[in-house]
């Protein structure tokens, strides 16, 4: 019950920044699975499930309040889930312990790269469609690999390009359900067809995905006002510093130190 709870609590904070910026519900999450011992493999399917009842709470909240740029929509989802579908399938594919240094430091640099983009203030214009094909595919994969990344990748690099922050998150927001919705049948094909070894005690994670869930929902109705009113600046900082001290902890672990 005290596992549920934090998970509870865990997917609210996570989808409430998630439903602001366009990103940090998976980091954010997976990076908290990890650092509870739990596989990246594992991390990343427990995310994901979680995720297919978030993501369509938040795309729907963004597609209420009109945050959706639909040809953006139309060229970032089908990378997205080409990307994720590749990451899934790799991830299944290798020992969780080769695999879980490589995801912590990963998740480490995205944090610090949040805490570093707080600090820049990058200007609104159209967006070059040449970009978004490589983005949704990294992100995707990422997202797969690494339990989170889509947002991060997606997100960041779309506004560095100089797309409008409101339309970008929307959008983001409400394409990850597909890429999701892709990544956890990649999963759930690997396990029923043997390819993925280490499946076994997935179920022993029901707990943290149950909270994930109701957390997330919890939050996910909020996603559009939040974008138009919360702290973009404040929220990265705070995303970022959690989530590379929660790295922090997993190196100490993987290190003997705790």
């Amino acid at each position: 019950m005290e596992e549920f709870l934090l998970f509870v609590v865990v997917g609210f904070l996570a989808q409430a920044v998630d439903g602001a910026l366009g990103m940090a519900y998976g980091v954010i999450s997976s990076t908290t699975l990890l650092a509870f011992g739990v596989p990246p493999a594992h991390a990343s399917a427990a995310v994901h499930a979680a995720e297919l009842f978030t993501t369509a709470a938040s795309g729907s909240a963004h597609l209420y309040h009109r945050n959706i740029d639909w040809k953006l929509f139309r060229l970032l989802a089908p990378f997205g889930i080409i990307g994720g579908c590749l990451g899934a399938f790799i991830l299944t594919s290798v020992d969780g312990s080769v695999m879980k240094p490589f995801v912590t430091t990963y998740l480490a640099l995205v944090g610090a790269w949040l805490v570093a983009r707080s600090f820049r203030k990058i200007p609104s214009n159209p967006v070059h469609g040449a970009i978004v094909a490589p983005l949704g595919a990294a992100g995707g994969f990422m997202d797969a690999v690494g339990g989170g990344g889509w947002g991060p990748i997606v997100t960041t690099g779309l506004l560095g390009a100089g797309a409008p922050p409101r339309y970008v998150i929307g959008t983001v927001n409400a394409s990850e359900f597909l890429i999701t919705l892709a990544v956890s049948l990649t999963f759930l094909i690997a396990l029923l067809t043997g390819h993925w070894s280490e499946a076994g005690d997935l179920i022993s994670n029901l707990s943290a995905v149950a909270g994930l869930v109701v957390g997330g929902l919890f939050a996910a109705p909020l996603a559009g006002y939040f974008v138009k009113t919360m702290s973009e600046t404040f929220l990265l900082r705070l995303v970022g510093i959690l989530i590379m001290l929660l790295a922090g902890w997993q190196t100490a672990q993987l290190s003997g130190w705790l």
